[in-house]
This record gives C-alpha cells, sequence and structure tokens, in this order.
C-alpha cells in the first residue's frame, strides 16, 4: 500500500490538524517559506508531499521524497561541522546555497568564516528518492476525505506512484562521481545526506563494500544516512543520524563499476606511449 505519511510538514494521520488553513498557506516548515515545489500543469499550486509509505506488510518503507525535509531542525550542518577542519572558537557558520563549482551545482555550503572571511568550508548536498508516476491523485483523495472525515479516518492511499529507487541511486552517484574531483583536489569535504533506506539499496546494487563503515576524516566523499522516525503526531517524525560512511572519488568510481573504463584508458595510454618510443626519445647524456 502506498500512502501519504507527510503534508506540508505535518503527519496525516494528525486528527487536530487544520487542513483547510494547511491548505490555504501551503507552506514549507522546513524552509521556512512557501512550498516550492509547484506543480507543472498548475503553477499556482503546490505539491506539499514530504514523505510517502511504500510497499506492503514487512516491506513498508517510509521514504522522504523531498529534499528540503532533510533541512528539519537544521540538523544536517551541525552533524557535518566536524569536517571543519580550519574552524575555530570565535568564527561565524553560515550555510549557503546553491553553489556552482566544476562538476555541477551544489545545494549547500557550511562555511566558517571570521569577519566574512571564509576560512573553511564543506559541500553539503541532498538526495531524497523519486517517484514513478505523481502523488498529485493521493494527495487529493486525501484532502477530500480529510475535508468530509476527519484525518483520523484518512487512510491516505493512493496506488499512482511508487519510488524509482534504480534511477535515483545511479543518478546520485553519477552526481557525486563528478563532484568528488573537485573537493578532493581542493583537500575540502563533500557531505552526502540520504535517508538510511537509500544508503541500504546503495549497498545492495552497487559494489559497496571497499566504502568506509568508520568514516575517515582524510576521505573526501562523506555519506551521512538518516532515519526518519514514525512516532505519535504529537512528536512529529523527527530526523536522526543513523550511520556514517566516507570514499574517496576512487571509491565512487568503483561503486559506479567504472573502475573497468578506467584501466582501458590507462591501457590506451601505454599502447599509444610504446608506440611513439624509439631510439631517438632515449634520454642521454
Amino acid at each position: 500500500m502506498n500512502k501519504l505519511i507527510e503534508l506540508y510538514g505535518k503527519q496525516t494521520a494528525e486528527a487536530s490538524a487544520d487542513w483547510a488553513a494547511i491548505l490555504q498557506a501551503q507552506a514549507c516548515p522546513f524552509l521556512g517559506r512557501r512550498c516550492v515545489k509547484n506543480r507543472k500543469s498548475q503553477p499556482k499550486k503546490t505539491i506539499g508531499v514530504c514523505a510517502v509509505v511504500h510497499g506492503r506488510g514487512d516491506a513498508q518503507t517510509a521514504a522522504i521524497i523531498c529534499p528540503h525535509r532533510l533541512l528539519e531542525g537544521r540538523k544536517i550542518f551541525m552533524d557535518s561541522v566536524h569536517l571543519l577542519a580550519l574552524h575555530e572558537p570565535g568564527n561565524d557558520l553560515h550555510i549557503v546555497p546553491e553553489v556552482s563549482i566544476p562538476g555541477g551545482s551544489v545545494d549547500y555550503f557550511l562555511v566558517s568564516a571570521r569577519e566574512r572571511k571564509v576560512k573553511d568550508f564543506v559541500g553539503v548536498e541532498l538526495q531524497t528518492l523519486d517517484t514513478t508516476g505523481s502523488t498529485w491523485p493521493a494527495r487529493q483523495q486525501f484532502i477530500r476525505a480529510a475535508g468530509g472525515g476527519g484525518a483520523s479516518k484518512v487512510t491516505a492511499q493512493g496506488t499512482a506512484f511508487g519510488i524509482n529507487w534504480k534511477m535515483t541511486a545511479k543518478t546520485i552517484l553519477v552526481q557525486i562521481h563528478h563532484k568528488a574531483h573537485t573537493f578532493e583536489a581542493l583537500g575540502k569535504h563533500l557531505v552526502v545526506v540520504v535517508q538510511d533506506c537509500l544508503l541500504r539499496y546503495f549497498e545492495k546494487e552497487f559494489s559497496f563494500g571497499h566504502v568506509h563503515q568508520q568514516p575517515l576524516v582524510g576521505d573526501a566523499v562523506h555519506f551521512h544516512a538518516y532515519r526518519l522516525g514514525m512516532k505519535n503526531a504529537a512528536s512529529g517524525n523527527p530526523l536522526t543520524l543513523a550511520s556514517r560512511h566516507s570514499t574517496d572519488s576512487v571509491g565512487i568510481a568503483t561503486c559506479l563499476g567504472l573502475q573497468s573504463k578506467a584501466n582501458l584508458e590507462l591501457d590506451d595510454i601505454l599502447e599509444r606511449l610504446s608506440s611513439k618510443i624509439s631510439e631517438r626519445t632515449l634520454l642521454t647524456c
């Protein structure tokens, strides 16, 4: 059974929620402003779906589908402060969104600065799961039911969407591979924030055995996996850091199975060099 569990930061099971007011405001509590996920066919309407439950029985997964949901309490940034090697007491911490670097754009930079001069930084990339199909029909079904009988009587279920595990995982690893070289060359860190269920998919479907289970500060890429708690409506669904792992740019290439390609490129260079060496190219005194 696929169903919505969070809409505009509120649990769909919360009986006391004023859904008329919530839908009118269309506010994202994690961004502190109006939801930015607009519906393509109706730009003035926002989708507002933060998380869903996917699957049946023991295979059910609470999946975050909006990256802004990961901004809860700014925990992801505080959990990355230790990677600011040059941060000192008295420095200010800044969160700078959407910065372009060689290899692509990074969602956020956690910056340590003194008197507005940057002393150190860490890149923070957010990745949540994508859906197959739209969550809009399930959202509308929930709204109609909540308006008629109260949220406590609503299942908020819908079968129009699924979770696109394969595409999500492959896309983020390719993006990380491109950016890892830049951070590695600079001697800086890139933190990839994911949900624990997505990290488990990485480990199952990709070559992940070489990734350090105990993170090394010297590695350029750090995976921070968060668990979405499922508590009562009053407490909300809190995010907690479940595990941390790390690797380097070569490790990301190995995850993607690019090692064989790298070897072919090396072989090609060796062949080209072999064809050009001769008595005339010898280094002599």
